[in-house]
């Protein structure tokens, strides 16, 4: 993909929140105790079990769940480029993943015919799918990429961390690291990505954790604006659906 030839106005930017399926590792059935174990085996040593290590649960879509899912598109209003974001949401994973889909295949019949993200392909759009089959939803055409070549993939699945990346498989930067470093302003401003189980099982503050997906979507879409050499969406042009 050639970023000049790149539509910016046909771009979704997506982030999700993902949690433990669980608050704690003893909420676990002994079955899925030793699942965890199992897959924790290379980093469990004398002084550190399964069970410490299952604050990473979150990030295996096998032992974790989605909570949010931001979305948002940049348009022109007024010679200013603005951002519209919406955010889906719900106890029931099934329900937000359901809902998301919909508003996805929507999302496609118009204009909106690519995705992007930070880490997209290594983590949200596997993660999307793979919890899609778990609780028994149609992935939406977009993510449905079964069969496609790679090539095709990263044209309709865009990764700012890849574009970064300049063919070098071994360097990963975070979008906060990105954000610093080309100046724009951080989404990193309230919390981060370790404290949103914490947020979401101990505070129970959804609310706080929207808004913070919604900014790590708009500073992904702000990096897409560096990387085709234009300026960048204000927070004032931020528009929450």
């Amino acid at each position: 993909m050639m970023l000049e030839q790149l539509n910016i106005e046909e771009v979704l930017f997506i982030d999700i929140e993902t949690v433990p399926v669980v608050p704690k590792f003893e909420d676990l059935s002994p079955l899925w105790q030793n699942l965890w174990a199992n897959k924790m085996r290379s980093s469990v040593t004398e002084t550190v079990s399964p069970e410490d290590l299952y604050d990473r649960a979150g990030i295996y879509a096998e032992f974790g769940k989605i909570i949010v899912i931001s979305a948002g598109y940049l348009f022109r209003k007024a010679n200013e480029w603005h951002y519209r974001v919406k955010s889906f949401h719900d106890p029931d994973e099934a329900v937000l993943l359901n809902d998301f889909g919909s508003a996805l295949n929507k999302f496609a019949s118009s204009n909106k015919r690519r995705l992007c993200a930070h880490n997209g392909q290594e983590f949200d759009y596997p993660y999307i799918a793979r919890r899609m089959l778990v609780n028994r939803v149609e992935i939406p055409n977009l993510l449905n990429i079964a069969g496609m070549k790679p090539w095709e993939t990263k044209e309709v699945l865009i990764d700012t961390l890849q574009l970064w990346k300049f063919g070098d498989f071994k360097h990963y930067t975070s979008l906060s690291l990105l954000c610093a470093l080309l100046d724009i302003p951080t989404p990193k401003d309230d919390i981060d990505g370790s404290q949103v189980a914490h947020v979401y099982y101990v505070e129970k503050d959804i609310d706080r954790i929207i808004r913070y997906c919604e900014k790590d979507t708009l500073a992904v879409a702000n990096l897409m604006l560096r990387y085709k050499g234009l300026e960048i969406v204000s927070t004032e042009n931020m528009h929450v659906v």
